[in-house]
């Protein structure tokens, strides 16, 4: 990566940190041996994350028959990652939310975003075992540098802005490089590593885009990769989505997934995405399926 674009992120305003409840949360997660208790009280302190780690646990998604109302039930039932990405998650709404992004449909950005994120999680979770959580919050965070790098030149980068879009170019990577010396997977690593998430959800990040040549990308890039390239097509427009359908079934049998495989993880995260949205209250573009 360039050094100056890289110094230019860093030196900007943009990067935000962290809040304490999240930092503190993150910290004791960290630990193998931490205790659950330390976690409830962190995150109690925030009556906000609290509630939507709760509504989630009540959602239609794990069909529950009786209510969950204290945090650790609700920790037990969602699994300590899947509530990491529910906090990240949180914590990136209102970043992005208090970002004046002039050039991009911050609609097509969340569809996208959660579509890949939802479309890693099941890849992950057919193909690399205990790494769903990390391809979910990988794909949820992967396209953030396009936000920043947005922010950051606003003149070098609109034109590529304007290809962030349903319909939109697919080599987004090569032009973003050409125009300010690195591309949104680098930006978001960036913002990753300040934050200080696990170094392979950084590496993932940084290596996904399909259009660069990197041979090395470990496992979890590919599958973000894929997951991003395939919510770039379905989220075209709906005359376009069958031309797409070859495209995206191909993407899916290079990561070894069968056709019935593909169909049904494509069903699942449509519904996946819709709760997830409510949860995280966004307003997402309308979605297109294959």
């Amino acid at each position: 990566m360039p050094a100056a674009a890289a110094e230019i992120l860093k030196r900007s305003a943009v990067i935000p940190s962290m809040p304490q409840v999240v930092t503190r949360f993150l910290e004791i997660v960290q630990d193998p041996h931490f205790d659950y208790h330390d976690v409830v009280d962190v995150l109690s302190a925030d009556p906000g994350t609290a509630g939507e780690i709760l509504r989630l646990a009540n959602s239609s998604l794990f069909g529950v028959t009786r209510r969950v109302s204290s945090l650790v039930h609700a920790m037990a039932l969602l699994g300590l990652r899947r509530v990491r990405s529910l906090v990240l998650g949180r914590y990136i709404v209102e970043s992005i939310d208090r970002h004046l992004v002039t050039h991009i449909d911050t609609g097509y950005f969340w569809r996208r975003s959660l579509t890949t994120a939802g479309l890693a999680g099941h890849f992950a979770g057919r193909l690399a075992g205990n790494d769903r959580e990390d391809a979910f919050i990988s794909g949820l965070l992967a396209d953030l540098g396009v936000i920043v790098l947005d922010e950051v030149f606003p003149d070098e980068y609109a034109a590529v802005t304007g290809q962030y879009r349903s319909g939109g170019a697919p080599a987004l990577a090569v032009e973003e490089t050409a125009r300010v010396g690195m591309h949104h997977g680098q930006a978001s690593a960036l913002i990753l590593e300040h934050w200080m998430l696990p170094e392979t959800v950084c590496e993932a990040v940084r290596r996904h885009p399909r259009e660069i040549e990197d041979p090395d990308a470990p496992a979890l890039s590919r599958i973000v990769g894929a997951a991003d390239a395939i919510a770039r097509l379905l989220g075209d427009s709906p005359a376009e989505i069958d031309e797409h359908a070859h495209e995206c079934m191909k993407i899916a049998r290079e990561l070894g997934l069968d056709e019935p495989v593909f169909c049904q993880i494509l069903l699942d995260v449509e519904a996946g995405i819709d709760e997830l949205a409510r949860t995280l209250h966004l307003a997402t573009s309308p979605s297109h399926t294959i």
